[in-house]
């Protein structure tokens, strides 16, 4: 076995960027809440099956990612995290016009799922057509549900046809072989484990990409779990 430390491949230069977000008065307040949650499990004064270490980190990292996925009747800030992304997305998209460039969105939380519900895909979506990307450049992995359908929807990435691909570790990490465009990829969430984030920033640091040099974004919300 050889690793990739051995080959010497020829891979882009990655430049990588945090993008921190202040919290919102809303989500200082809930993070607070957070905490006396926190300490109520630890005092063991709350069933488990109420409330759980596991359930405070999960709605932690949901109210880091956007207050409205708590809840959806919550304001939209205009500089919370996605919308730093949605700019940085659309700037990169203009940029890279002439030769096609491509960008990949990870994030692992507030996936769509169709239900009518508020989630970050769609917000992202809908934001990045009002500012003028074409609706056929943006897509969602989650929309390519068998073998062939995602084949073909990497050839369009490849081909630039697909310029902002959005989709989860799971889904878009190993496997995911769309880098000849590639220039920047997003992480608007912290992946669970240190290689998720490996396998992720894989996707464009690796040989056959056209680019000698790549952005890596990671946002973060101030105060939250994502510090």
């Amino acid at each position: 076995i050889k690793t990739a430390d051995q080959l010497h491949l020829p891979r882009p230069e990655a430049v990588y960027h945090t993008e921190v977000s202040q919290p919102t008065a809303i989500q200082k307040e809930m993070v607070q809440m957070l905490s006396e949650r926190a300490a109520k499990v630890h005092s063991g004064t709350v069933d488990p099956s109420n409330d759980n270490m596991l359930k405070i980190t999960s709605d932690g990292r949901k109210l880091g990612l956007d207050q409205r996925i708590i809840n959806p009747n919550l304001p939209d800030e205009p500089t919370s995290k996605v919308n730093m992304c949605v700019d940085n997305i659309h700037r990169i998209w203009e940029k890279g016009q002439e030769n096609k460039l491509t960008q990949l969105v990870f994030c692992d939380l507030s996936t769509p799922k169709n239900d009518g519900n508020f989630n970050v895909y769609d917000d992202i979506r809908k934001k990045l057509i009002a500012a003028g990307v074409p609706e056929n450049e943006i897509e969602f992995i989650h929309n390519a549900d068998t073998e062939a359908k995602k084949a073909a929807l990497f050839s369009k990435v490849r081909s630039g046809d697909v310029r902002v691909l959005l989709g989860s570790t799971a889904k878009m990490g190993a496997g995911t072989n769309v880098q000849s465009r590639l220039v920047a990829v997003h992480h608007l969430d912290v992946g669970w484990k240190p290689s998720d984030m490996t396998q992720r920033n894989g996707r464009i640091i690796r040989q056959g990409n056209m680019n000698k040099e790549v952005k890596v974004f990671n946002y973060v919300t101030e105060g939250t779990f994502d510090s």
